[in-house]
């Protein structure tokens, strides 16, 4: 229905904001896409981070500068809307095109709308590595 494609498209913009603010060597601008609470979680590469600073450090410390973030990219996105439209399960691709190499994995997150809009508050994300 309308409210479902509504939601999708502002999910879509979210990560597709993410994309840009990576692209754009900017962290900070990536972590908007994510909920600033304590119960954020983010699990990769066999670890678990709780909350938005634990996970902004995370990524500060594997992404220490533009050359090891690259170019980021999303493809094949599937957005499900599910618990009456306040929670979105959503899964893709993601990779990184960088002078040394090319990573690439797959991603789930689950999205709920909050007062500032739809953000990420699970975040699993694999290496294809």
């Amino acid at each position: 229905d309308s409210q479902h494609a509504d939601a999708k498209a502002a999910i879509h913009d979210v990560i597709r904001s993410q994309e840009a603010g990576w692209n754009e060597g900017s962290i900070e601008k990536y972590m908007e896409g994510y909920a600033r609470l304590e119960t954020t979680c983010f699990i990769s590469g066999g670890t678990i981070s709780f909350g938005f600073d634990t996970v902004l450090a995370r990524f500060k410390k594997g992404y220490p500068d533009a050359s090891q973030m690259g170019t980021l990219s999303f493809s094949e996105l599937g957005i499900e809307i599910l618990n009456g439209g306040e929670e979105a399960l959503v899964n893709g691709i993601w990779a990184l095109e960088r002078a040394e190499d090319k990573p690439w994995g797959r991603f789930t997150l689950l999205l709920r709308k909050l007062d500032e809009g739809w953000r990420i508050v699970h975040d699993h994300t694999s290496s294809a590595k």
